[in-house]
């Protein structure tokens, strides 16, 4: 995890979601060592994601290409030719959290720890927390408003639902993925599994 220790906190999911139905679309049209940003201007002229400004477009595909852009080959072929409708999810989750940090850290820290302890709620606090002791040392995060920390917190919270990693009432769920998609994360970074609060991780 050496890579993730030094990734900065973006913090530009503050629009949409998991964008499930929008990145299917758009890792299909993606070809073999295509430029992302090319993608980007296909999916934009085949109206991929119905959103009616370009401007917000361009912004959603852009933040679909850059969780899109950390799966492998493997799991990107995965995602759009075999993968039932949960293990898609769970693939997008894997993609979001190697996009940004502070969700990774979120789902481990957090959701994880919460679940190993038997404390199935997660309030939306717990959300405030995790950024307020973020920000005692990183100027990013300290510098957002609270606006737009209110806003990332809905969205994050959005995103977990339909990843399946919490219920509709914010209850922390069970998560059960397949032997083909825990070996394809195993084969990129065994750690990774932890992002998925039930599932077991070898040496934690």
């Amino acid at each position: 995890m050496s890579a993730f220790a030094r990734q900065d906190y973006k913090m530009s999911f503050s629009t949409g979601g998991l964008f499930l139905n929008e990145s299917l679309e758009v890792a299909r049209l993606h070809e073999d060592g295509e430029a992302w940003e090319d993608t980007i201007l296909r999916a934009m002229e085949e109206g991929t994601t119905s959103l009616p400004k370009s401007a917000s477009n361009r912004r959603s595909l852009r933040e679909i290409s850059n969780r899109l852009l950390t799966l492998t080959d493997e799991e990107r072929t995965y995602l759009v030719e075999e993968a039932d409708r949960s293990e898609q999810q769970a693939l997008l989750w894997i993609a979001t959290c190697r996009a940004y940090r502070f969700v990774r850290e979120f789902a481990v820290e957090v959701v994880r720890e919460r679940y190993l302890s038997y404390q199935l709620d997660l309030p939306l606090e717990s959300f405030d927390i995790l950024f307020e002791a973020k920000a005692e040392w990183d100027e990013g995060l300290a510098g957002l408003s609270r606006s737009t920390r209110l806003k990332l917190r809905q969205i994050m919270f959005r995103m977990m639902r339909e990843a399946g990693i919490i219920s509709e009432d914010d209850r922390i769920q069970t998560a059960i993925i397949s032997t083909r998609l825990k070996h394809m994360i195993e084969d990129h970074n065994p750690g990774e599994l932890a992002i998925f609060p039930s599932v077991p991780v070898e040496g934690a």
